[in-house]
Protein backbone atom coordinates (compact mmCIF):
# COMPACT_ATOMS: atom_id res chain seq x y z
CA UNK A 1 0.00 0.00 0.00
CA UNK A 2 1.20 3.49 -0.87
CA UNK A 3 -0.23 6.80 0.24
CA UNK A 4 0.34 10.43 -0.62
CA UNK A 5 -1.19 13.73 0.32
CA UNK A 6 -0.79 17.21 -1.06
CA UNK A 7 -2.28 20.66 -1.44
CA UNK A 8 -4.71 19.66 -4.17
CA UNK A 9 -4.81 16.87 -6.73
CA UNK A 10 -1.86 18.14 -8.77
CA UNK A 11 0.40 18.27 -5.73
CA UNK A 12 -0.60 14.73 -4.81
CA UNK A 13 0.08 13.59 -8.40
CA UNK A 14 3.51 15.26 -8.30
CA UNK A 15 4.45 13.18 -5.26
CA UNK A 16 3.61 9.93 -7.04
CA UNK A 17 5.30 11.07 -10.25
CA UNK A 18 8.47 12.20 -8.45
CA UNK A 19 8.67 8.93 -6.52
CA UNK A 20 8.14 6.79 -9.63
CA UNK A 21 10.72 8.79 -11.60
CA UNK A 22 13.35 8.25 -8.88
CA UNK A 23 13.18 4.45 -9.15
CA UNK A 24 16.25 2.91 -10.79
CA UNK A 25 14.13 0.99 -13.33
CA UNK A 26 12.10 4.01 -14.44
CA UNK A 27 12.53 4.52 -18.22
CA UNK A 28 14.76 7.54 -18.71
CA UNK A 29 15.78 7.45 -22.36
CA UNK A 30 13.52 9.45 -24.71
CA UNK A 31 10.25 7.59 -25.22
CA UNK A 32 10.31 6.40 -28.85
CA UNK A 33 7.46 7.31 -31.15
CA UNK A 34 5.62 4.04 -31.77
CA UNK A 35 3.39 2.59 -34.44
CA UNK A 36 1.22 -0.40 -33.53
CA UNK A 37 -0.36 -2.18 -36.49
CA UNK A 38 -3.43 -3.71 -34.82
CA UNK A 39 -6.05 -1.32 -36.18
CA UNK A 40 -4.29 -1.23 -39.54
CA UNK A 41 -4.28 -4.98 -40.31
CA UNK A 42 -5.86 -6.86 -37.38
CA UNK A 43 -5.20 -10.60 -38.03
CA UNK A 44 -4.45 -10.12 -41.74
CA UNK A 45 -0.66 -10.40 -41.61
CA UNK A 46 1.07 -9.92 -44.94
CA UNK A 47 4.77 -9.16 -45.31
CA UNK A 48 4.34 -6.78 -48.24
CA UNK A 49 1.65 -4.76 -46.52
CA UNK A 50 3.55 -4.63 -43.22
CA UNK A 51 6.83 -3.56 -44.81
CA UNK A 52 4.91 -0.82 -46.62
CA UNK A 53 3.51 0.35 -43.27
CA UNK A 54 7.05 0.33 -41.87
CA UNK A 55 8.29 2.45 -44.79
CA UNK A 56 5.52 4.98 -44.26
CA UNK A 57 6.12 5.08 -40.50
CA UNK A 58 9.86 5.63 -40.85
CA UNK A 59 9.22 8.41 -43.36
CA UNK A 60 7.27 10.44 -40.79
CA UNK A 61 9.77 9.88 -37.98
CA UNK A 62 8.44 6.84 -36.10
CA UNK A 63 11.07 5.08 -33.97
CA UNK A 64 9.41 1.79 -32.95
CA UNK A 65 7.30 -0.69 -34.97
CA UNK A 66 5.06 -3.13 -33.09
CA UNK A 67 3.55 -6.27 -34.63
CA UNK A 68 0.34 -7.11 -32.79
CA UNK A 69 -1.79 -10.25 -32.38
CA UNK A 70 -1.88 -12.79 -35.22
CA UNK A 71 1.75 -13.81 -35.87
CA UNK A 72 1.69 -17.26 -34.16
CA UNK A 73 0.33 -20.69 -35.12
CA UNK A 74 -3.35 -21.01 -35.91
CA UNK A 75 -4.13 -17.37 -35.07
CA UNK A 76 -6.34 -16.19 -37.90
CA UNK A 77 -8.95 -14.88 -35.47
CA UNK A 78 -9.39 -14.75 -31.68
CA UNK A 79 -10.84 -18.26 -31.36
CA UNK A 80 -7.64 -20.29 -31.61
CA UNK A 81 -3.90 -20.36 -31.12
CA UNK A 82 -3.31 -18.66 -27.77
CA UNK A 83 -0.58 -20.52 -25.94
CA UNK A 84 1.12 -21.80 -29.11
CA UNK A 85 3.99 -19.30 -29.17
CA UNK A 86 5.57 -20.46 -32.42
CA UNK A 87 5.75 -18.28 -35.52
CA UNK A 88 3.02 -19.40 -37.93
CA UNK A 89 4.87 -21.11 -40.80
CA UNK A 90 1.91 -20.69 -43.17
CA UNK A 91 1.78 -16.91 -42.74
CA UNK A 92 5.51 -16.40 -42.16
CA UNK A 93 7.27 -19.11 -44.22
CA UNK A 94 10.65 -17.42 -43.63
CA UNK A 95 9.87 -16.50 -40.02
CA UNK A 96 9.67 -12.95 -38.70
CA UNK A 97 13.26 -12.14 -39.71
CA UNK A 98 12.38 -10.51 -43.08
CA UNK A 99 10.04 -8.04 -41.37
CA UNK A 100 12.36 -7.45 -38.42
CA UNK A 101 15.37 -6.90 -40.68
CA UNK A 102 13.38 -4.44 -42.79
CA UNK A 103 12.21 -2.53 -39.70
CA UNK A 104 15.75 -2.37 -38.30
CA UNK A 105 17.19 -1.24 -41.63
CA UNK A 106 14.81 1.72 -41.43
CA UNK A 107 16.27 2.65 -38.04
CA UNK A 108 13.31 1.52 -35.94
CA UNK A 109 13.06 -0.81 -32.94
CA UNK A 110 10.86 -3.92 -33.19
CA UNK A 111 8.08 -4.83 -30.76
CA UNK A 112 5.89 -7.94 -30.57
CA UNK A 113 2.53 -8.80 -28.98
CA UNK A 114 2.11 -11.65 -26.49
CA UNK A 115 -0.63 -12.78 -24.14
CA UNK A 116 1.46 -15.11 -21.97
CA UNK A 117 -1.10 -15.88 -19.26
CA UNK A 118 -3.85 -16.97 -21.63
CA UNK A 119 -4.79 -20.01 -23.69
CA UNK A 120 -7.45 -20.88 -26.24
CA UNK A 121 -9.13 -24.26 -25.78
CA UNK A 122 -8.50 -24.65 -29.51
CA UNK A 123 -4.71 -24.78 -29.23
CA UNK A 124 -2.05 -27.46 -29.18
CA UNK A 125 -1.09 -26.41 -25.65
CA UNK A 126 -4.60 -26.86 -24.26
CA UNK A 127 -4.97 -30.22 -25.95
CA UNK A 128 -1.63 -31.43 -24.56
CA UNK A 129 -2.06 -29.94 -21.07
CA UNK A 130 -5.72 -29.36 -20.18
CA UNK A 131 -4.70 -29.60 -16.51
CA UNK A 132 -2.82 -26.28 -16.87
CA UNK A 133 -6.05 -24.32 -17.44
CA UNK A 134 -7.14 -22.37 -14.37
CA UNK A 135 -10.47 -23.68 -13.09
CA UNK A 136 -12.53 -24.34 -10.01
CA UNK A 137 -14.35 -27.57 -9.10
CA UNK A 138 -13.01 -29.43 -12.13
CA UNK A 139 -14.97 -27.42 -14.70
CA UNK A 140 -13.86 -24.69 -17.06
CA UNK A 141 -14.93 -21.11 -16.34
CA UNK A 142 -17.13 -19.23 -18.77
CA UNK A 143 -15.07 -18.16 -21.78
CA UNK A 144 -14.25 -14.52 -22.39
CA UNK A 145 -12.90 -13.49 -25.78
CA UNK A 146 -12.94 -17.20 -26.53
CA UNK A 147 -10.12 -17.88 -24.10
CA UNK A 148 -9.17 -19.28 -20.71
CA UNK A 149 -6.40 -18.52 -18.23
CA UNK A 150 -3.20 -20.53 -18.04
CA UNK A 151 -2.33 -21.32 -14.42
CA UNK A 152 1.22 -20.00 -14.11
CA UNK A 153 1.35 -21.07 -10.47
CA UNK A 154 1.91 -24.58 -11.87
CA UNK A 155 5.72 -24.76 -12.22
CA UNK A 156 5.63 -26.75 -15.47
CA UNK A 157 3.24 -24.27 -17.09
CA UNK A 158 5.38 -21.34 -15.96
CA UNK A 159 8.58 -22.90 -17.34
CA UNK A 160 6.90 -23.73 -20.64
CA UNK A 161 5.74 -20.15 -21.18
CA UNK A 162 9.07 -18.69 -20.09
CA UNK A 163 10.86 -21.02 -22.49
CA UNK A 164 8.69 -20.16 -25.47
CA UNK A 165 8.86 -16.38 -24.88
CA UNK A 166 12.61 -16.60 -24.42
CA UNK A 167 12.96 -18.49 -27.70
CA UNK A 168 10.89 -16.03 -29.76
CA UNK A 169 12.34 -12.88 -28.21
CA UNK A 170 15.87 -14.19 -28.55
CA UNK A 171 15.49 -15.41 -32.11
CA UNK A 172 14.71 -12.02 -33.65
CA UNK A 173 15.92 -9.72 -30.88
CA UNK A 174 12.61 -8.21 -29.76
CA UNK A 175 13.08 -4.79 -28.16
CA UNK A 176 9.58 -4.35 -26.73
CA UNK A 177 6.80 -6.68 -25.61
CA UNK A 178 3.16 -5.62 -25.71
CA UNK A 179 1.88 -7.85 -22.85
CA UNK A 180 -1.85 -8.37 -23.10
CA UNK A 181 -4.39 -9.94 -20.68
CA UNK A 182 -7.81 -9.93 -22.32
CA UNK A 183 -10.09 -11.53 -19.76
CA UNK A 184 -10.86 -11.36 -16.05
CA UNK A 185 -9.89 -14.15 -13.67
CA UNK A 186 -13.37 -15.60 -13.18
CA UNK A 187 -13.63 -18.81 -11.09
CA UNK A 188 -9.87 -18.64 -10.75
CA UNK A 189 -8.59 -21.68 -8.94
CA UNK A 190 -5.80 -24.23 -8.88
CA UNK A 191 -7.05 -27.80 -8.73
CA UNK A 192 -7.11 -28.94 -5.13
CA UNK A 193 -5.45 -25.72 -3.88
CA UNK A 194 -8.25 -23.17 -3.75
CA UNK A 195 -8.22 -19.58 -4.99
CA UNK A 196 -5.33 -18.69 -7.29
CA UNK A 197 -5.51 -15.00 -8.18
CA UNK A 198 -2.72 -13.94 -5.82
CA UNK A 199 -0.34 -16.71 -6.87
CA UNK A 200 -1.16 -16.04 -10.54
CA UNK A 201 -0.31 -12.36 -10.12
CA UNK A 202 3.00 -13.12 -8.43
CA UNK A 203 3.84 -15.65 -11.16
CA UNK A 204 3.15 -13.04 -13.86
CA UNK A 205 5.49 -10.61 -12.08
CA UNK A 206 8.18 -13.32 -11.86
CA UNK A 207 7.78 -14.02 -15.56
CA UNK A 208 8.23 -10.35 -16.45
CA UNK A 209 11.25 -10.07 -14.17
CA UNK A 210 12.84 -13.22 -15.61
CA UNK A 211 12.52 -11.94 -19.17
CA UNK A 212 14.08 -8.62 -18.23
CA UNK A 213 16.96 -10.47 -16.55
CA UNK A 214 17.51 -12.55 -19.70
CA UNK A 215 17.17 -9.61 -22.08
CA UNK A 216 18.65 -6.41 -20.59
CA UNK A 217 17.06 -3.40 -22.22
CA UNK A 218 13.80 -5.19 -23.05
CA UNK A 219 10.77 -2.95 -22.47
CA UNK A 220 7.34 -4.28 -21.53
CA UNK A 221 3.97 -2.59 -21.90
CA UNK A 222 1.14 -3.59 -19.59
CA UNK A 223 -1.65 -3.65 -22.17
CA UNK A 224 -4.18 -5.84 -20.35
CA UNK A 225 -7.31 -5.36 -22.44
CA UNK A 226 -6.62 -1.62 -22.46
CA UNK A 227 -5.87 -0.39 -18.97
CA UNK A 228 -6.94 -3.25 -16.70
CA UNK A 229 -3.52 -3.28 -15.03
CA UNK A 230 -2.66 0.35 -14.36
CA UNK A 231 -1.33 -0.07 -10.85
CA UNK A 232 1.80 0.28 -8.76
CA UNK A 233 2.40 -3.48 -8.68
CA UNK A 234 2.70 -4.16 -12.37
CA UNK A 235 4.56 -0.90 -12.98
CA UNK A 236 7.49 -2.31 -10.98
CA UNK A 237 8.06 -4.66 -13.92
CA UNK A 238 6.82 -2.70 -16.93
CA UNK A 239 7.82 0.49 -18.73
CA UNK A 240 4.44 1.83 -19.76
CA UNK A 241 0.73 0.99 -19.73
CA UNK A 242 -1.84 0.97 -22.51
CA UNK A 243 -4.31 3.45 -21.08
CA UNK A 244 -7.32 2.09 -22.94
CA UNK A 245 -8.25 0.14 -26.06
CA UNK A 246 -10.48 3.13 -26.90
CA UNK A 247 -8.31 5.80 -28.51
CA UNK A 248 -11.15 8.10 -29.53
CA UNK A 249 -9.52 11.45 -28.63
CA UNK A 250 -12.68 12.82 -27.03
CA UNK A 251 -12.74 9.84 -24.65
CA UNK A 252 -8.97 9.96 -24.16
CA UNK A 253 -9.06 13.56 -22.96
CA UNK A 254 -10.57 12.42 -19.65
CA UNK A 255 -8.78 9.05 -19.56
CA UNK A 256 -5.34 10.61 -19.91
CA UNK A 257 -6.19 13.47 -17.55
CA UNK A 258 -7.06 11.19 -14.64
CA UNK A 259 -4.74 8.26 -15.26
CA UNK A 260 -2.01 10.87 -14.74
CA UNK A 261 -3.25 11.21 -11.18
CA UNK A 262 -1.17 8.08 -10.53
CA UNK A 263 1.30 7.60 -13.39
CA UNK A 264 3.43 10.24 -15.16
CA UNK A 265 2.68 10.88 -18.84
CA UNK A 266 5.79 9.12 -20.17
CA UNK A 267 4.28 5.82 -18.93
CA UNK A 268 0.92 6.25 -20.72
CA UNK A 269 0.60 4.84 -24.24
CA UNK A 270 -1.14 7.67 -26.10
CA UNK A 271 -1.79 6.95 -29.77
CA UNK A 272 -3.12 8.90 -32.73
CA UNK A 273 -6.32 7.19 -33.82
CA UNK A 274 -7.80 6.54 -37.24
CA UNK A 275 -9.93 9.28 -38.80
CA UNK A 276 -13.04 7.21 -38.07
CA UNK A 277 -12.54 5.73 -34.63
CA UNK A 278 -12.70 1.93 -34.52
CA UNK A 279 -14.35 1.88 -31.09
CA UNK A 280 -16.91 4.71 -31.18
CA UNK A 281 -17.34 5.48 -34.89
CA UNK A 282 -16.73 9.17 -34.27
CA UNK A 283 -14.79 11.18 -36.86
CA UNK A 284 -12.19 13.73 -35.80
CA UNK A 285 -9.62 15.92 -37.46
CA UNK A 286 -5.99 14.83 -37.37
CA UNK A 287 -5.21 17.96 -35.33
CA UNK A 288 -7.57 16.84 -32.54
CA UNK A 289 -6.36 13.25 -32.63
CA UNK A 290 -2.68 14.20 -32.60
CA UNK A 291 -3.04 17.14 -30.21
CA UNK A 292 -4.75 14.85 -27.70
CA UNK A 293 -2.13 12.11 -28.05
CA UNK A 294 0.85 14.46 -27.76
CA UNK A 295 0.86 14.57 -23.95
CA UNK A 296 1.87 10.99 -23.20
CA UNK A 297 4.07 8.34 -24.83
CA UNK A 298 3.11 9.15 -28.40
CA UNK A 299 2.21 6.49 -30.90
CA UNK A 300 0.08 5.83 -33.98
CA UNK A 301 -2.74 3.29 -34.32
CA UNK A 302 -3.82 4.00 -37.88
CA UNK A 303 -3.43 2.46 -41.32
CA UNK A 304 -0.99 4.95 -42.81
CA UNK A 305 -1.66 3.53 -46.28
CA UNK A 306 -5.01 5.35 -46.14
CA UNK A 307 -3.47 8.72 -45.22
CA UNK A 308 -3.43 11.45 -47.86
CA UNK A 309 -0.23 13.30 -48.74
CA UNK A 310 -1.49 16.29 -46.74
CA UNK A 311 -2.20 14.08 -43.72
CA UNK A 312 1.24 12.50 -43.98
CA UNK A 313 2.88 15.95 -44.00
CA UNK A 314 0.81 17.04 -41.00
CA UNK A 315 1.56 13.82 -39.14
CA UNK A 316 5.28 14.33 -39.80
CA UNK A 317 5.02 17.76 -38.17
CA UNK A 318 3.21 16.35 -35.13
CA UNK A 319 5.85 13.65 -34.67
CA UNK A 320 8.62 16.23 -34.97
CA UNK A 321 6.87 18.42 -32.39
CA UNK A 322 6.63 15.49 -29.99
CA UNK A 323 10.32 14.71 -30.38
CA UNK A 324 11.17 18.34 -29.68
CA UNK A 325 8.90 18.57 -26.63
CA UNK A 326 9.11 15.14 -25.01
CA UNK A 327 11.89 16.14 -22.62
CA UNK A 328 9.61 18.83 -21.19
CA UNK A 329 6.44 16.71 -21.31
CA UNK A 330 8.10 13.70 -19.65
CA UNK A 331 10.12 15.49 -16.97
CA UNK A 332 7.99 18.51 -16.20
CA UNK A 333 5.34 18.94 -13.53
CA UNK A 334 1.76 18.06 -14.47
CA UNK A 335 -0.58 21.06 -14.24
CA UNK A 336 -4.35 20.88 -14.63
CA UNK A 337 -6.18 24.17 -14.30
CA UNK A 338 -9.85 24.36 -13.32
CA UNK A 339 -11.79 26.65 -15.63
CA UNK A 340 -15.16 28.35 -15.22
CA UNK A 341 -16.28 26.88 -18.54
CA UNK A 342 -16.36 23.07 -18.22
CA UNK A 343 -16.17 22.65 -22.00
CA UNK A 344 -12.56 23.86 -21.81
CA UNK A 345 -9.81 21.66 -20.38
CA UNK A 346 -6.50 23.38 -19.67
CA UNK A 347 -3.52 21.23 -18.74
CA UNK A 348 0.16 20.83 -19.48
CA UNK A 349 3.71 20.42 -18.24
CA UNK A 350 5.88 23.04 -16.55
CA UNK A 351 9.67 22.58 -16.50
CA UNK A 352 11.21 22.06 -13.04
CA UNK A 353 13.04 25.41 -13.31
CA UNK A 354 9.79 27.08 -14.47
CA UNK A 355 11.53 28.62 -17.50
CA UNK A 356 9.26 26.93 -20.03
CA UNK A 357 5.96 25.09 -20.29
CA UNK A 358 3.65 23.50 -22.83
CA UNK A 359 -0.03 23.99 -22.11
CA UNK A 360 -3.01 22.56 -23.98
CA UNK A 361 -6.45 24.05 -24.43
CA UNK A 362 -8.86 21.24 -25.30
CA UNK A 363 -12.40 22.22 -26.27
CA UNK A 364 -14.48 19.12 -25.53
CA UNK A 365 -18.00 20.51 -25.94
CA UNK A 366 -20.10 23.43 -27.12
CA UNK A 367 -19.84 26.39 -24.78
CA UNK A 368 -23.02 28.19 -23.74
CA UNK A 369 -21.33 31.60 -24.03
CA UNK A 370 -19.64 33.35 -26.92
CA UNK A 371 -16.98 34.52 -26.89
CA UNK A 372 -15.57 32.17 -24.30
CA UNK A 373 -13.94 33.71 -21.27
CA UNK A 374 -10.30 33.78 -20.29
CA UNK A 375 -8.18 30.73 -19.60
CA UNK A 376 -5.63 30.78 -16.80
CA UNK A 377 -2.22 29.11 -16.73
CA UNK A 378 -0.57 28.32 -13.42
CA UNK A 379 2.59 26.73 -12.07
CA UNK A 380 4.85 29.45 -13.53
CA UNK A 381 7.10 31.86 -11.66
CA UNK A 382 4.94 34.91 -10.81
CA UNK A 383 7.80 37.40 -11.33
CA UNK A 384 9.07 36.02 -14.65
CA UNK A 385 7.76 37.34 -17.95
CA UNK A 386 6.76 34.73 -20.52
CA UNK A 387 6.04 34.76 -24.23
CA UNK A 388 2.96 32.66 -25.10
CA UNK A 389 2.69 31.27 -28.62
CA UNK A 390 -0.02 28.97 -30.00
CA UNK A 391 1.18 25.87 -31.85
CA UNK A 392 -1.13 25.43 -34.83
CA UNK A 393 -0.45 22.34 -36.95
CA UNK A 394 -2.83 21.39 -39.71
CA UNK A 395 -6.46 22.45 -39.88
CA UNK A 396 -8.11 23.48 -36.60
CA UNK A 397 -11.77 24.02 -37.59
CA UNK A 398 -13.27 27.36 -36.66
CA UNK A 399 -10.07 28.66 -35.08
CA UNK A 400 -10.06 32.45 -34.71
CA UNK A 401 -7.01 33.69 -32.79
CA UNK A 402 -7.70 35.68 -29.65
CA UNK A 403 -6.92 39.43 -29.85
CA UNK A 404 -3.85 39.14 -27.64
CA UNK A 405 -2.17 36.80 -30.12
CA UNK A 406 -1.53 39.69 -32.54
CA UNK A 407 0.38 41.68 -29.89
CA UNK A 408 3.60 41.07 -28.00
CA UNK A 409 2.18 37.94 -26.30
CA UNK A 410 4.33 38.61 -23.23
CA UNK A 411 2.82 38.33 -19.74
CA UNK A 412 4.09 37.81 -16.21
CA UNK A 413 3.48 34.47 -14.53
CA UNK A 414 1.20 36.24 -12.06
CA UNK A 415 -0.95 37.71 -14.84
CA UNK A 416 -1.23 34.32 -16.55
CA UNK A 417 -2.37 32.66 -13.32
CA UNK A 418 -4.68 35.32 -11.94
CA UNK A 419 -6.02 37.20 -14.97
CA UNK A 420 -5.38 34.75 -17.78
CA UNK A 421 -5.72 35.28 -21.52
CA UNK A 422 -8.74 35.28 -23.77
CA UNK A 423 -9.52 31.84 -25.21
CA UNK A 424 -9.66 31.65 -29.00
CA UNK A 425 -12.82 30.89 -30.87
CA UNK A 426 -12.89 27.34 -32.21
CA UNK A 427 -15.28 24.48 -32.80
CA UNK A 428 -15.82 21.73 -30.23
CA UNK A 429 -13.40 18.80 -30.26
CA UNK A 430 -10.26 20.75 -30.99
CA UNK A 431 -6.93 21.14 -29.22
CA UNK A 432 -4.59 24.13 -29.31
CA UNK A 433 -1.16 23.70 -27.64
CA UNK A 434 0.63 26.80 -26.29
CA UNK A 435 4.38 27.15 -25.90
CA UNK A 436 5.26 29.27 -22.89
CA UNK A 437 8.88 30.46 -22.67
CA UNK A 438 10.61 32.84 -20.26
CA UNK A 439 11.71 36.07 -21.92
Amino acid sequence: MYGAYGDGLDDQAHRFHDWLRRRPQHPTRPRPTTINVWEAVYFDHDLTRLTDLADRAARIGVERFVLDDGWFRGRRDDRAGLGDWYVDEDVWPDGLAPLVDHVRALGMEFGLWFEPEMVNEDSDLAREHPEWIMQADGRLPVRARNQQVLDLAIPEAYEHVLGRLTAVIGEVGVDYVKWDHNRDLIEAGTRGAGAAVHEQTLAAYRLMAALKDRFPGLEIESCSSGGSRVDLGVIEHTDRVWTSDCIDPLERQQMNRWTMQLLPPEMLGSHIASGTNHTTGRRHTLAFRAGTALYGHLGIEWDLATATEAEERELTEWVATYRQCRELLHHGDLVRVDQADETQLVYGAVAPDRREALFFLAVVGRSEVSPRGRITLRGLDPETRYRVDPVVIGDVPGLEPAPWESGDRVFSGRVLEVVGVQAPMTYPETVVPYRVAAV
